[in-house]
């Protein structure tokens, strides 16, 4: 293979403009600070204004993710037993109906436990870092002047 540059594919041309292999890419001023070296390690922010929607929206994430697998988790596991082991699903459980029916007639009440399990974690944990964003955020807006 040769390195000689008429072996490299022509560059287009844009609305007349000539480009050059010479000038380096632009970097937007919004990436400007992300550029590393390479191999370096991105420092890790805990501080600064955006800390608290972080924390918010990872405790969103986290209670998203626990109400849906409490939910979907069990129905998954029914589904699971119902094809799996269709033995289990017919013998017959305390009361006389099928262990498939009490199975799928529990589905209900565990859909109720992940929404008040939903509910408990939003308000313990969600809640209090939405009010530290919003008195944030009003803080901000008070210590900024108003344009004419």
């Amino acid at each position: 293979m040769s390195y000689d540059s008429t072996d490299l594919p022509r560059v287009r041309q844009r609305h007349g403009r000539i480009p050059s292999h010479t000038s380096a890419p632009r970097i937007p001023g919004w990436a400007a600070d992300r550029q590393l070296p390479p191999g370096a390690a991105r420092p890790r922010s805990y501080t600064g204004p955006h800390r608290n929607l972080r924390l918010l929206r990872r405790a969103c994430r986290w209670q998203r993710r626990v109400a849906a697998f409490a939910a979907l988790g069990y129905f998954a596991l029914f589904l699971a037993l119902t094809v799996e082991v269709p033995e289990l699903m017919t013998r017959p459980a305390p009361g006389g109906l099928p262990t498939g029916l009490v199975l799928a007639l529990l589905q209900l009440p565990v859909t109720w436990l992940a929404v008040v399990l939903y509910e408990f974690t939003a308000r313990r944990y969600v809640d209090p870092l939405a009010r530290r964003v919003r008195r944030h955020a009003h803080s901000s807006d008070a210590r900024q002047e108003p344009q004419p």
